[in-house]
């Protein structure tokens, strides 16, 4: 018969127990297998939110760029907010910054898709490679022309 951990029962109150084991120093009663499991996911989650603001953003600008009949005032606002959201993300995990390139790699074919899905338009109107640099990508003052 196995037995059921704190950690697959109650993952908060496993978090709350692995805490105060380490505010008292109680390093041998640390849960380690699991404790190094979840410090690596939560790097992964900021690399993951990255890669999804970045996707959401460059649909958005794709919208804008092929779009140009349905551009408001409205349709600013969400780029705007990725683009907070981008850079609040990079200021407060700088070792993302240097992957950047990738991640605008592997989320622009899937903002890709969301246009396309979003719009009316044919996959193949969109670029297949991103058309914007990243200094283009995180200018606030950067809107592609049609």
């Amino acid at each position: 018969m196995t037995t059921t951990t704190l950690y697959e029962k109650d993952f908060v109150a496993w978090t709350q127990a692995q805490a105060d084991l380490l505010r008292q120093a109680q390093f041998n009663q640390l849960d380690i297998a699991n404790l190094v499991e979840e410090i690596e996911d939560m790097g992964k989650n900021r690399q993951r939110e990255l890669s999804s603001r970045l996707q959401v953003l460059l649909s958005h600008l794709l919208k804008w760029q092929y779009q140009p009949e349905r551009q408001s005032p409205s349709w600013e606002i969400p780029i705007q907010l990725q683009r907070a959201e981008i850079m609040d993300l990079l200021t407060d995990n700088p070792s993302l910054r240097p992957q950047v390139a990738d991640f605008v790699l592997r989320a622009y074919p899937k903002a890709r898709l969301a246009a396309r899905g979003e719009t009316s338009l044919e996959l193949k109107v969109f670029p297949t490679v991103c058309p914007y640099t990243f200094k283009e990508i995180l200018d606030n003052n950067f809107f592609p022309e049609a």
